[in-house]
């Protein structure tokens, strides 16, 4: 069974002690769509590819005083003050850039305050503190004595490094002009940072040194939101956190693609002769690297899409009326059209390069065809009529497609008939990608992945004709897996269950050929159901369990932990009942903790730190006869003292209405209905609002469970579960409320692993202590 919790940097119980300007955690960052990328080398060096396109690009090296895009348990301590810090490292470039001696040459800018606190930026050049020549020099930095400005000799104005904020180097390519004008050709650029040294006080740094132990999840990544950092640093935080083994890694739709100007288009588009850019290919040669050194197996994965301002106007899906099939991102990606021949080209000439660098890394390639489909945008318009998909269409059938505005609204037979086509198409277009990754690669792993909330809208039930094609059942694809973020977070059950009776039923694929992908968390209120979820599914038993992805990970100091639950052989519940007539004799009832703190003037201070009450009994007040000692002792050896649960019938808190009322479906709220959430958890609400007290109940009597929407009593098109979930078939309307009645027992387990008895004590009167104590249950 897994759990969680979300860490802070507060929450760093063991640090260590790194050096200062330390190599992994150096970033770069740059105006697209130039690009650049950096990697560590050796334990003190570091290396930046770029390729700039534009008169004006700029790639920045930067340091950062304040770690923001580490996970918080690994984090580095926030520290501005740089007096007294010396830096020292060996510059080396090649390729295009300009020379540490040009008038443009590279410039160190530092930003943070004055000495009185005001706002400032410093501009560095890195010439006046080298020794050696503009592109082979030693360079040292005195942050108590570093002057901004071109010339020392002529205006230079001393730098307070007492609250820096960041700082940077920044390279600029041979006809640098500050104009957005294209460059001649793309200027590719290599610099190597060796020997860096950090001398003098404050060198060193705190930084979080969490180990997880191995939990079981794996873990997924991406390079549009990691393509900053170097590759050991997001390597090394993976494991530390308890992830092994399998690791997707998104290679994104925006950063890996080589850019070449087309003037008629007067964009960067690109390129079918050239795939990868050299910053991304340099940058997942280092990543495959050192994912294999560390034990990972890397699955990459390419989707059918591409940063829209650089993808050619005719590769783009359209909807009927040429609108283009269009992603919600800022600024949106473009699904690429599966009948267009360049477009389709492309995105194998790019499988074919990254299946290399996976080769060439060590790994078997592993290929994920990730989120394949005909966009449906959110005027449920779908996009299928971009030209090369109607020429197509037309020269295989010899029939003008039909019109279809709203994907919720398919009623003929001829729509059908082209949705299937396009399915088809769709199925052609996958398995040419697969046969292409293969052709490199015969031992490779194939995988599709398919976006369950996209495609499974109930609304629109013809739309799996085309976005879930049955060219792939099993076996086309080695691994079908299966992602249903929305579907998880919006507790839309129904949902969840209809994406796995496509994978398992539809497509026939067995369990031990699929993956499930947990996510996708926007608050920290979306970790629960996630993990649920994610433990529901490594209980089903498929192959692999994914937590997308690893930037919500580190943003919310999301943490993972096996409980030890997950021994079949010996269960933490035992669903049975403590003994009636035991039990109807007990004594106990709620407790909370809480924190007084009474202060010399007599006045309190109270701090609850429980926002529900536990329940705790003493079950020995319900011993009475030696037969129901004999009872107890057999009851307590069959749970092995504290080592397992069970069921306790409380006597006076045991149901949904008030202690001696009937019940009834109108008892307890459970919440509002939105027209999406099918999934409600069972709760009994105390007191009044604002201070009402919600208890979760999940050991409900499930054949007890009354229901009620919208002030209806509903008798059918729901179920309960045995832990305590109402699941509709349907979505209760929005607006409708949801109430249960039920009863219910409490899940407990003896407080202690001994309980001292005797016969000649119980005849004299004396009567056992059985402390019990409620088990906490998600």
């Amino acid at each position: 069974m897994m759990q969680h919790w979300l860490a802070g940097k507060a929450d760093q119980v063991r640090q260590q002690w790194v050096k200062r300007f330390d190599p992994r955690f150096w970033t770069v960052d740059f105006p697209r769509p130039m690009m650049a990328a950096v990697m560590t080398a050796g334990s003190d060096g570091l290396v930046v590819e770029a390729e700039f396109l534009r008169r004006a690009d700029l790639a920045g090296l930067i340091w950062e005083a304040e770690d923001r895009w580490s996970h918080p348990l690994l984090a580095l301590a926030t520290s501005r003050d740089f007096r007294g810090l010396r830096l020292a490292f060996h510059w080396r470039q090649t390729g295009g850039a300009l020379p540490l001696d040009a008038v443009n040459g590279p410039v160190l800018t530092i930003e943070g305050r004055d000495a009185a606190g005001a706002a400032r930026s410093w501009y560095v050049r890195l010439w006046n503190y080298a020794q050696g020549s503009g592109n082979d020099a030693a360079i040292a930095l005195d942050f108590d004595a570093l002057d901004a400005g071109f010339n020392l000799a002529d205006g230079a104005e001393r730098v307070w490094t007492g609250d820096i904020d960041r700082m940077f180097i920044s390279l600029v390519a041979e006809g640098f002009d500050g104009s957005d004008a294209p460059l001649p050709a793309p200027v590719a650029a290599r610099l190597e940072l060796s020997g860096i040294r950090a001398e003098g006080p404050g060198s060193m740094v705190r930084m979080g040194d969490a180990f997880v132990p191995p939990h079981g999840l794996r873990m997924c990544g991406g390079y549009d939101d990691s393509y900053n950092q170097t590759p050991e640093r997001l390597i090394e935080a993976m494991l530390a956190l308890g992830y092994r083994g399998t690791l997707v890694h998104y290679v994104g739709m925006s950063h890996f693609p080589a850019l070449r100007w087309d003037e008629a288009a007067g964009a960067y588009l690109a390129q079918p002769d050239v795939p990868l850019c050299a910053p991304a290919r340099a940058w997942h040669a280092d990543f495959l690297a050192r994912a294999v050194a560390l034990g990972f197996s890397t699955i990459l994965s390419l989707s059918f899409e591409l940063l829209d301002q650089n993808c050619p106007a005719d590769w783009a899906q359209r909807n009927a009326g040429g609108g283009r099939g269009l992603t919600g991102y800022v600024p949106p990606s473009a699904l690429l059209s599966p009948a267009h021949p360049v477009a389709m080209a492309w995105l194998q000439a790019v499988a074919m390069d990254f299946v290399a660098l996976a080769q060439a890394a060590g790994d078997r390639p592993r290929f994920q065809i990730g989120e394949p489909w005909w966009w449906v945008g959110p005027d449920l318009a779908p996009c299928l009529y971009d030209a090369a998909t109607l020429a197509l269409h037309e020269a295989e059938t010899g029939l003008v497609a039909p019109r279809i505005d709203n994907v919720r609204a398919v009623t003929l037979a001829e729509e059908r008939e082209w949705l299937d086509w396009c399915g088809a198409l769709l199925g052609r277009a996958t398995l040419a990608l697969r046969d292409a990754v293969r052709a490199v690669a015969a031992d490779a792993e194939v995988s599709l992945l398919f976006y369950a909330p996209q495609v499974l809208d109930a609304a629109a039930p013809e739309l799996v004709r085309a976005n879930v094609p049955l060219g792939w059942a099993w076996p086309a694809f080695d691994v079908l897996q299966l992602e249903d973020y929305e579907f998880v977070t919006r507790q839309d059950a129904a949902g969840q269950r209809r994406a796995r009776a496509v994978v398992s039923e539809r497509l026939g694929y067995p369990l031990a050929a699929q993956h499930y992908f947990a996510g996708f968390a926007t608050r920290d209120a979306d970790w629960l159901p996630i993990l649920e979820a994610a433990d529901a599914a490594m209980a089903r038993g498929v192959a692999e369990t994914f937590v997308w992805a690893w930037p919500q990970v580190a943003r919310d100091g999301f943490v993972a932990f096996a409980s030890g639950e997950e021994d079949d052989s010996m269960p933490a519940f035992h669903d049975v009942l403590f003994p009636l007539q035991l039990g109807y004799g007990a004594l106990g009832g709620p407790s909370f903790s809480t924190q007084v703190v009474v202060t010399g003037s007599g006045h309190e201070q109270r701090n609850s730190q429980w926002a529900d009450a536990r329940q705790s009994y003493d079950a020995g007040l319900g011993v009475r006869s030696e037969a129901d000692l004999a009872l107890l002792l057999g009851f307590f050896r069959a749970r092995r003292g504290q080592a397992h649960g069970f069921r306790f019938s409380d006597p006076l808190d045991n149901g949904s209405a008030a202690h001696g009322a009937a019940l009834t479906p109108f008892d307890q709220p459970q919440g509002m209905g939105d027209g999406v959430q099918t999934h409600f958890r069972l709760v009994k609400t105390y007191g009044d609002e604002p201070e009402a007290q919600v208890r979760r109940i999940s050991r409900p009597l499930v054949e007890s469970v009354r229901v009620a929407v919208d002030g209806s009593e509903v008798t059918q098109g729901w179920n309960v579960s045995a832990d305590g979930w109402l699941d509709f078939d349907a979505a209760p309307v929005a607006g409708a409320e949801v109430r249960a009645g039920y009863r219910f027992d409490v899940p407990v387990r003896f407080a202690a692993d001994r309980i001292d008895v005797s016969i000649a004590g119980w005849r004299a009167g004396e009567l056992p202590s059985v402390p019990l104590v409620e088990i906490r249950e998600d």
